[in-house]
């Protein structure tokens, strides 16, 4: 999915001019014709997600100045280019102190144009990453913070955020590296305990004779090496909340020490006297299924009952593909000022073929990749070899032209001296109703046409692709799968969960 950008202009034609640049850029565009719209386009709960804004400064009603004004009030952190006929300087220091992002004057050149989105989505996606790791370690990560387009996520994010304004106990359940512990730091980050501690235990990772020791506390002397007192992660993490990482693996010794504390809500240190009152708010994670856990015998069924009173489930990143483009614009940008390299975005291709590996290590396997590929790449802009992961596939994707996304603008294949690197929208296609020998073609190689034809159009984006043909997108993937179309993910990947 392409980043989109919200046209706002009282103008018609010069609406319908902008809009059209941008599309030949590579972006999806929603268009308004007042700021009005423009603001409700913005903040509306079931307001489509925006990556910028192109805005008329001069439009009857609520004006350029107004609409900037209002950005502000909402705390949107939406990069705003404004254009308007009048470029006196007196409206470009006023738009730029108002928060604009960048300013041209119209009528607007497509190449001053894409330069201007290009700057200002690079700029948005590095201060993102920035916000995210400052927020992560401040204890301040809100849902704003995670990156996600995918309607495969939205009941996940809904309930979630319900659960942030209570202390309900919640239990996260997710592969390795869909970003569990983002999610619980999110929850605790919109709650009320947002001021107080955020305390995360690695419950695989801890001795079995440490557990109940790092979990409670110890008194010193308690046992053999407990050479100074320790107050455990319940006491330290007491008004806040304490994030059970892997809570599966916990010995079931601990087990039940850990129901009596949820039940009592007090915590006996080892070699302690009397318990310790505490007030934590508990979210577990998992990358099992903890009820097969509880039916193998390894986790115990009343301390299971107690942890799954809301659980959620993060779909896999395999399951929701259209974040793919979204979170290669951030890493790239993170690991591009990370590491001083001169990257400024990737190619289409491997941005087509990227979003239909299956992803096993998820989130934490693509951030890795981009990592490898920002620092190895003698290029500015990241491509198919960059990424081993793509030539190690049996077959690799050639069928779906796309144009270069993330942070650079789309080149053409070949481009002129004189020529604006756009890319050209795709030409209108036909249909035959005859094979070769003049007999009629069948349906089902009609409608691989048709399907192959869409994909190359919306340029790979198959949630686009799936809404134009008014199919399913596990109806979509059925049919690729049918049609023998290799390396897309298919109906597997797309019907885990």
């Amino acid at each position: 999915m392409a980043a989109s950008i919200l046209i706002a202009d009282d103008d018609a034609v010069a609406r319908r001019l902008v809009e059209n640049m941008v599309q030949k850029c590579g972006y999806e565009t929603v268009v308004v014709d007042s700021g009005d719209a423009a603001i409700a386009a913005l903040t509306a709960p079931d307001a489509p997600a925006i990556d910028a804004v192109i805005l008329d400064l001069v439009m009857p009603g609520l004006d350029g100045m107004g609409v900037l004004a209002k950005i502000r009030e909402a705390g949107l952190s939406i990069p705003v280019i404004v254009q308007t006929a009048h470029g006196g300087i007196d409206n470009v220091i006023s738009a730029m102190r108002a928060g604009a992002a960048d300013f041209v004057v119209k009528p607007v050149g497509v190449e001053r144009l894409q330069v201007s989105l290009r700057n200002a989505l690079n700029t948005s996606a590095l201060k993102g990453e920035l916000q995210r790791i400052r927020h992560s370690r401040e204890g301040r990560l809100t849902f704003s913070d995670i990156i996600t387009r995918s309607e495969a996520m939205t009941g996940v994010m809904r309930a979630a955020q319900k659960a942030a304004n209570s202390a309900i106990p919640v239990l996260i359940e997710g592969e390795s590296g869909v970003g569990k512990e983002m999610f619980a730091r999110a929850i605790h980050g919109s709650g009320e305990r947002k001021a107080k501690p955020f305390v995360a235990v690695n419950c695989g990772a801890i001795p079995d004779n440490l557990v109940e020791s790092i979990l409670f506390g110890h008194e010193k002397g308690a046992f053999t090496g407990a050479t100074e007192r320790h107050m455990g992660k319940f006491v330290e993490a007491h008004g806040g909340t304490l994030f059970l990482d892997e809570v599966s693996e916990l010995p079931l010794t601990a087990q039940v020490k850990l129901l009596r504390a949820l039940q009592e809500g007090a915590v006996e240190a080892v070699g302690g006297r009397k318990p310790v009152k505490v007030d934590v708010r508990i979210i577990s994670a998992t990358n099992r299924k903890l009820l097969e856990r509880v039916k193998q015998g390894h986790f115990r069924e009343d301390l299971f009952y107690r942890l799954h009173v809301l659980p959620l489930t993060i779909p896999s990143l395999r399951a929701r593909r259209e974040d793919i483009p979204h979170l290669l614009r951030h890493f790239i940008a993170r690991f591009a000022a990370e590491e001083n390299r001169p990257i400024t975005g990737i190619s289409g291709e491997a941005v087509a073929q990227l979003a239909q590996l299956d992803w096993p290590g998820n989130i934490r396997q693509l951030e890795n990749a981009v990592y490898r590929a920002v620092v190895m790449s003698d290029a500015d802009q990241l491509g198919l070899g960059d990424f081993p992961l793509l030539a190690s596939q049996a077959h690799p994707i050639t069928d779906i032209p796309t144009a270069p996304l993330m942070l650079e603008p789309p080149m053409p294949s070949v481009v002129s001296g004189s020529e604006i690197p756009i890319a050209p929208l795709p030409a209108v296609g036909t249909l035959a109703l005859l094979t070769a020998t003049g007999d009629v073609r069948s349906l089902e190689d009609m409608e691989n046409e048709i399907i192959r034809f869409a994909i190359s159009h919306y340029r790979g984006q198959m949630s686009e692709v799936a809404r134009r043909l008014k199919i399913g997108r596990s109806t979509l993937y059925r049919k690729l799968d049918e049609a023998g179309v290799p390396g897309h993910g298919g109906k597997s990947g797309e019907e885990t969960h």
